[in-house]
Order: structure tokens, then sequence, then C-alpha cells
């Protein structure tokens, strides 16, 4: 918060509106708080998971002005992104220095449909009544590097498992490049862990061994299925490190920051140096807090309040309220319609009781229906919005599955391929080699051999062929050997000659002999 934030609150309340839980935070100690209650003493900080918002890159010409700087992005993301016209849509952006492309200036744009911030803070909002800040959660991460928590300027990945989503995060130089969220929630895990033990496990107990284990000392059944759980994921994270690199020009990724939002035993980070080879390290930053309780409080919590101490230049402007504090009395519109009221009221004496009843009357209808027609306006957008949201995912679900389909064809056919390559090619080599044997045989020597497929019909099988050019001294052999072969494969094979020629001039008999496969 900016300074003169910093000296007008006396308190600092985080949000978790995943859980809805909340943590308070006085005099640098940090406490649980049950039941939070409205006050315009303290300072609201809340999140938004990774999953919950649409985050890409978007390069815009430096030419244009920083006035229309929010209306190019806005109109691009729509025209790039392929979002949904009808969905007016909340887009927040930080800029981003790409030393690939230096003629352009370069935004990371950060996009959500309102009813989403709606749904995520309808308990929240309930109780607090006002949040003066909601941020993506992997931006929380610059404090670290603003309060010099965090000192070195490498490439930095962050990874942070949490009951609803799971993200990553790359910090380049102490500034934001990158976060994506993966499918390996607590609730995502808890589900590949069952397929994977082959059983249902009650969720409750796979947190309690996530949570109260040490993988190195247990002798849980559970444990050989929960290491190949966390191989599985790094895997994952592996491929999109791989990615990342490659995408961003990135030469190595010096360090990994990895944690849970449970309290755990297991050491998930050495895990993570020994499967991804890269220097590893938990989020037990120095943050500067005290918990005034035994209980363990979640990263983001304690990020969140460092967060908020930071001034405007030190924080990325990415705010998505839209449940700001209630201004001044006078600045209200209840307060002017109050005041208007009292004004009106005051004139309204002076004249007649019944023309000042009959002007109040009509007033108050006038308020009346256009409070109801603000509610029924409202509504009709929020189901339009929602219509048109589901349509999309309709046709992008029905996309996804016509390409699945043909994946899958392609696939069975290429299988096909290498079944018939894999059956036909050790066939036609051992026919060569007991032909060939059977020609030395009677001294009859081979000349030519040749071997032909032909497609006779859709609803039989391809005619194959053998043809070998023969060479012999004596036509009598090579007739003893047409007629030993008939009658020693004559159930596998159908061998014809058309014609024996006889060269004078090197006294040899020459003959084709056809086979073929039944």
């Amino acid at each position: 918060m900016s300074k003169k934030e910093q000296h007008s609150f006396s308190s600092v309340l985080s949000i978790n509106p995943y859980k809805d839980d909340y943590v308070k935070g006085i005099a640098g100690a940090l406490n649980t708080v049950a039941s939070p209650t409205y006050s315009k003493e303290q300072y609201v900080i809340s999140y938004l998971n990774t999953k919950s918002f649409i985050n890409s890159n978007i390069a815009l010409s430096k030419n244009i002005p920083e006035d229309d700087l929010y209306d190019a992005i806005y109109n691009k993301a729509y025209d790039e992104l392929g979002l949904d016209q009808a969905v007016m849509y909340q887009i927040e952006y930080i800029e981003t220095f790409n030393r690939l492309d230096e003629d352009n200036r370069n935004f990371h744009v950060f996009i959500i449909d309102p009813i989403v911030i709606d749904d995520v803070f309808k308990t929240a909002i309930e109780k607090v009544k006002y949040i003066d800040y909601i941020t993506p959660s992997p931006l929380l991460l610059k404090a670290l590097y603003a309060k010099e928590i965090i000192e070195d300027s490498g490439v930095h990945c962050f990874i942070y498992f949490q009951e609803n989503d799971t993200f990553i995060t790359i910090y380049n130089d102490k500034g934001f490049v990158y976060t994506k969220s993966i499918n390996y929630s607590f609730v995502q895990m808890h589900e590949r862990f069952c397929e994977l033990y082959g059983e249902m496990v009650e969720y409750e107990d796979f947190i309690r061994f996530l949570s109260f284990e040490d993988l190195k000392t247990t002798d849980s059944p559970y444990k050989t299925f929960v290491i190949k759980l966390y191989k599985e994921i790094f895997a994952n994270i592996n491929d999109i490190l791989t990615y990342v690199k490659r995408a961003l020009d990135i030469d190595k990724i010096d360090s990994i920051y990895i944690d849970t939002q449970l309290p755990s035993l297991t050491k998930i980070d050495e895990m993570a140096e020994v499967e991804l080879g890269i220097k590893s390290s938990s989020f037990n930053f120095n943050y500067g807090y005290l918990s005034g309780e035994a209980k363990h409080i979640d990263h983001l919590h304690a990020l969140m309040h460092l967060y908020a101490s930071l001034t405007e230049a030190e924080r990325y402007s990415c705010n998505f309220t839209i449940y700001h504090r209630p201004p001044k009395f006078t600045q209200r519109e209840s307060g002017r319609a109050i005041i208007f009221s009292i004004a009106a009221l005051l004139v309204a004496f002076l004249y007649p009781a019944s023309f000042w009843t009959l002007t109040y009357a009509q007033s108050l209808q006038y308020k009346l229906l256009e409070e109801e027609y603000r509610n029924v306006h409202i509504m009709k957008v929020t189901r339009e919005a929602t219509i048109n949201s589901k349509e999309a995912e309709k046709k992008r679900v029905a996309a996804l599955v016509e390409h699945e389909k043909q994946e899958y064809i392609d696939k069975k056919n290429t299988l096909i391929k290498i079944h018939e390559v894999k059956v036909n090619y050790p066939m036609k080599a051992d026919l060569l080699q007991i032909l060939t044997k059977d020609f030395n045989a009677y001294d009859v020597n081979l000349e030519t051999a040749f071997y032909s497929e032909v497609e006779k019909s859709e609803k039989s099988e391809a005619s194959k062929d053998f043809k070998f050019g023969l060479v012999s001294a004596s036509d009598k052999k090579m007739t003893d050997l047409i007629k030993y072969l008939t009658k020693t494969y004559g159930g596998k094979f159908h061998f014809s000659i058309n014609e024996i020629s006889f060269n004078s001039e090197e006294k040899l008999y020459f003959g084709e002999l056809k086979v073929s496969l039944l």
C-alpha cells in the first residue's frame, strides 16, 4: 500500500476466498480470524488463483500514446485470444521486457470474467463488505524481491501446491515473465493417487498422509504410490520448464522454490532437486512476521501481508477488485440523495400539504420502478453472459473431441501399417531363404526376383506375388524343380511358369516362375 495508506490503517486482513479463511496482521504478528467483520480501520487484500483467469502476452507498437494504451490492449486481447464479444471481460496488464522484440512494447495481460469474481468472493464480501486489492497469486511473489528477501537476480521458478490450484511461476531478473496452472491441486492429486493405488481412499486420509508422514521414514502402504505421483508431477513440471526455456530464450533455471499450502514433513524441495536437477528450496522465507498461534499459516497469506506493505511503485499495478471502499458520505450517491431529499423536504413544506404529498408519492413510485428495472437488467445481462460463455465452451469441447478422434484414427492406421511390415517382411525373407535353398538343390540359378501386391476389392485381401527369373543348363532340372515345389508347398503357394526358353549362344534355359501366396 502507499505511504498514505500505511498510516491510515491499523491492521491488514488477508483472504483466501477459495477456503474462506482469513488472517489478520497487527504490529508484525499474524493470526487466523474465524469470523472477520467490517472495519474502516483495516486494509483488505486477496488473490485470484491462476486457473481463474486467462493470461497471455501481447505486443504493441511503441508509437501508441499512453492515453490509448488500455484501449489498444483491450481490443488486441479480444482479437488475438478469440474472446467472446458478448462478455465484458475485466482486463489488467503489466509491462514486461522482451529482448527478442525491441521494436514493440510487450505486456502480460490477465483476463477474467466478472461473474467469476462475484462467484469466488460472494462469501467473503458478505462479511467484510469491501476488498481493497485483488491480484493474481503469482504477482504476490514480487514482494520477495521488493523486500530483498530474495536478493539473487537469476531465473527463479516458484511452484506452489494448493487445495484447488497449483501454479508454476517464472521470475527473471526479479521481474515476472510467465505463469501456468497445472492439473495437480490437492483435489486432483487425490483423484490420481486413487487411480494409482487401485481403490478409493478418503480425501481427509490422503491430506493427513501428505501433512504428517515423512516419505523417507514412513512404512505406510501409501508411500510407494505417493512417490509415483510425485515423480509424475515432476515429469510434467520438467516438460513445462523445457518449453518455457525455449519460448523465452532462457539458458537455464537457476533456482526452484517449491512448497505446499499444507504443513509437510516430507522435504518436497529435496525431491524436486533430485528429479529436476535444479537447486531447490522451500517457501520458508523470512517474511518478518510472527505467528501469534501454533497453527500453520498458508504462505500465500504471508505473501499477501508482505505485498500490502509495498508502495505503489514497488507493486505490480494489477488490481481486479470490484468491491471498493465506500467513499465519503457527501461523495456517495446515497448521501447526495439524502441531502437532496432533505433540501426538497424543506422546500416542499412551503407548498400546500396536498401538493407535497402527491409529489412525494410520485417520487417514491419512480424510485421503486427504477430499482426494479435495474435489478431485472442486471439479471438479464448476467444470464446472457453465462449462456454465451457456455456456448463457447461447448464449441471448444466439440472441436477438441473431433481433434482427438482424428488423432485416434491416425494412430490406428500407423499401427496397422507397422503390423503389416512386421508380419510381411519376415514372411518374405523366410520364403526367399526356403526357395533359394531348393533352387540350389536342383542346380537352378536365380537371376532376378520381384515382389508385388495388387488390391482386388475392399472385401478381399490383396494379391501377393513373387516372380523369379530362373537359369539352368538343363530344362529337365527346371521342370523337376517346379514339380517338387508344387508337391511340397502346394497348400501354401501356387506355382506357375508360362515358358522355358533356350539361349543357343549361352546354351542355357531361361524361365520366369510365378509364386502366388494363398
